[in-house]
């Protein structure tokens, strides 16, 4: 089992690192950090907490990984942080572990970039291939489903859910449900459209993006309130990225939604 660990870095007693792990100087891993295969932690990286780190994950200097909630009702309870595989997590970036209230866990999916600063608040779930930018942030217990890109300096009110490929632009707040596919804007974050290009970049066929620009605009001007015209929508729909969008609309939620304007 190679390993590469600066004889500076601190590796408490209980941590376990897998294959081909690479620690550089004056890291700290915790003594309930699991460390998968071919993670690299660079200088002054921290893993604490009962955390675990998918496979070929970098860690970037000065990030901390698996501190204790940002929460004044937490107690000490014994909470975790899953981060999965093939993760960027560059410089400053911060992660929390869940709470008891929240379900006790924080996960992160694979394949996602966290940019300088960003941080991924308690008993938050994100998805496969996120990229959050420079200081970007998550509150408590949001839901970030995949392929979503929140620009930098946005802060996400906690409880919120982000659909599935939406785009968030740069220095936005965001305090109510985004749809799939959605593109937010403005200082106080408003729907303003579809995130086209992120659309066309991952290969959906033109009849499905017609299809999402079509029910776009029977929620932005039918009749009755935005749920009603979801309901019509799952009636009159063959489009399965449509249907998605339906179905995120009318499932559970702790928010309001981001209507079109």
């Amino acid at each position: 089992m190679a390993q590469d660990i600066h004889p500076s870095a601190v590796i408490e007693e209980g941590a376990t690192l897998g294959q081909d792990v690479k620690i550089g100087p004056f890291c700290t891993v915790g003594p309930n950090v699991v460390l998968g295969n071919r993670v690299e932690l660079k200088s002054h990286a921290v893993v604490t907490g009962d955390t675990q780190i998918g496979e070929e994950t970098v860690i970037f200097p000065f990030a901390v990984i698996g501190e204790i909630p940002q929460d004044l009702k937490f107690e000490g309870e014994m909470t975790r942080l899953e981060v999965g595989r093939r993760n960027r997590i560059r410089e400053g970036v911060t992660m929390n572990t869940g709470t008891s209230g929240g379900g006790g866990v924080t996960r992160v999916g694979d394949d996602c970039l966290f940019m300088t600063g960003a941080h991924v608040g308690h008993d938050a779930i994100v998805g496969n291939e996120v990229i959050m930018a420079n200081q970007a942030a998550l509150a408590g217990h949001c839901v970030i489903e995949d392929k979503v890109i929140i620009g930098g300096l946005s802060g996400i009110h906690q409880f919120v859910r982000i659909g599935r490929g939406a785009i968030i632009g740069a220095v936005t707040m965001v305090t109510n449900d985004v749809i799939p596919y959605g593109l937010v804007q403005s200082p106080r974050g408003e729907l303003d459209g579809l995130n086209y290009v992120g659309l066309k970049r991952s290969g959906v066929a033109r009849a499905d993006i017609t299809a999402l620009r079509a029910a776009y605009q029977m929620l932005r001007q039918g009749d009755g309130a935005f749920q009603d015209r979801a309901h019509r929508l799952s009636e009159e729909t063959d489009s399965a990225y449509v249907q998605e969008v339906v179905d995120f609309i009318l499932g559970d939620t702790d928010r309001s939604f981001l209507t079109p304007r």
